[in-house]
């Protein structure tokens, strides 16, 4: 789909609405740092606004731009966001939660916490399929959310996710708002990233940003795991190249 198409896809999806917020995350696939997703919530007037009209046709998923691209974007983002003509918010979910709650779990965490960031779970009509929230018939019939926004997630549906939302397989190459979500979400972790690398030099993370690269895993057989690793995605992209005698340092197999 072309970008100038994306602002007519949200236009399309914000009708009956004052808000439509996009989320989206970066860093799923990497074996190093936090998955980190971000909410950007913007308006009917937004859309219809000189930026949006002239200039969002430079958004686009951010796999497709490059390093300068997006930072040149999130600036103009930053800039948006105080004059109050959008909201963009992170969320992060780091190494120790993407072990206990798996990469799922953890990417839901901090699409949660990037849309709490903007608006509470509750400010939304609850969940179809969750009745129990209320007492009686009359009681939901009667309920009113606070607020009037829609929530558009690139990917699939998530099963008990807190915010009522629609879901768009490739939505940051369809929507708007959901590309820019991508843009604030993959710049964000970039930058923790470059931070990490201070912390943890060796590995290259300022380069890599903590994918899967052939220099990140020469990195890793060098110097072994770090407290950034996520255990599970070393040992499934490591090991049918470690020697057994080297796996201590990946952890012991559950």
């Amino acid at each position: 789909m072309k970008r100038r198409q994306l602002r007519g896809f949200d236009l399309k999806q914000i009708k009956g609405f004052t808000g439509l917020i996009g989320v989206d995350e970066a860093g799923r696939g990497a074996f190093a740092g936090p998955v980190v997703a971000a909410a950007v919530l913007v308006t009917p007037a937004f859309l219809e606004s000189r930026w949006a009209t002239a200039k969002s046709g430079r958004v686009n998923d951010s796999k497709q731009l490059n390093a300068a691209q997006r930072e040149e974007l999130y600036l103009e983002f930053e800039a948006l966001a105080a004059q109050g003509q959008i909201h963009a918010c992170p969320g992060e979910a780091d190494v120790r939660e993407i072990e206990q709650l798996n990469i799922l779990g953890a990417t839901k965490l901090a699409m949660q916490r990037a849309l709490g960031g903007i608006y509470p779970p509750e400010a939304f009509a609850p969940v179809r399929d969750e009745p129990d929230l209320f007492s009686s018939f009359e009681e939901r019939s009667a309920f009113q959310p606070a607020v009037s926004a829609r929530i558009v997630v690139d990917g699939l549906p998530l099963r008990g996710f807190p915010y009522p939302h629609q879901a768009f397989v490739n939505g940051d190459a369809r929507s708007l708002c959901i590309a820019m979500a991508s843009i604030v979400a993959k710049v964000t972790r970039d930058r923790r990233m470059t931070e990490l690398e201070a912390k943890f030099p060796g590995y290259g993370f300022a380069q890599h940003k903590g994918y899967g690269t052939a220099e990140h895993r020469e990195a890793v057989l060098r110097h072994g795991r770090c407290a950034e690793h996520r255990e599970m995605f070393l040992r499934k992209l490591l090991a049918e190249r470690v020697d057994p005698a080297q796996m201590d340092f990946l952890g012991a197999p559950e």
